[in-house]
Parts: structure tokens; sequence; C-alpha cells
């Protein structure tokens, strides 16, 4: 059975940092785009990041470039998030997703474009 798991969310004060991680188990991670999404109390669910199967293509959404780096470790089957600076804002849950794609082929930060999605961790910024 394929399945990404988050992890890594938790509590952090205002310009701390936090790394998030999506294992996945039950599918090759290499062949697949993945996107970090996150969805705050009442608002649209958000594309921030995304990376090719390669590594060598990433797509950060405005909110986040210049803070956010996305990376991942395809001997482990592990795509990472590295949070920094973070803002009140940045409160939400995070989610993982996958999508089949071509091994250098950026994903898109658009929610339906991706088949696979985690349950999602809980980024807390407050003082």
């Amino acid at each position: 059975q394929s399945q990404l798991v988050e992890s890594g969310g938790g509590l952090v004060q205002p310009g701390g940092s936090l790394r998030l991680s999506c294992a996945a188990t039950g599918f090759t991670l290499e062949h697949y785009a993945i996107g970090w999404f996150r969805q705050a109390p009442g608002k649209e669910r958000e594309g921030i990041s995304s990376i090719s199967g390669s590594g060598e293509c990433t797509n950060y959404a405005d909110s986040v470039k210049g803070r956010f780096t996305i990376s991942r470790d395809n001997a482990k089957n592990t795509v990472y998030l590295e949070m920094n600076s973070l803002k009140p804002e940045d409160t939400a849950i995070y989610y993982c997703a996958a999508r089949k794609a071509a091994f250098n082929m950026c994903g898109l930060l658009i929610p339906i474009s991706y088949t696979d999605w985690g349950q999602g961790t809980q980024v807390t910024v407050s003082s």
C-alpha cells in the first residue's frame, strides 16, 4: 500500500526553524514529483514548494521564497522542507503530495495535479 507520512511539525517561536520530512512507503519516490502544501483554518490549500524526481528542479511560492528550502534523498525515499525565519502566518497544517512525473519534471503548485497525499503535520508559529 502506497503511503506518504509527514513528520517534524510542532510549535516554534517567530523567527525559528523547523524541518519537515515526507517519507514514502510502497512506491519509489524518485519516479514522482513531490509538492508541499499547507492549509490554515478557513483558507484554501496553498501550494508552497515542489521538487522534481531528480531534485534538479524546484519551485517556491512567493510567500516562502528565500525562507524555505525543499530537498530530497531518494536513497531514503524521503523529501524534506527546511523552514527558516518562520512567521505567525506560516501556521497551518502542512501536507506533502506526490504525482508520477518524468525525472526532471517539476511539479506544479496546484493541489489537483497530485494523486497521493499524506495526512499532514501541524506547524504553529507563536510566541
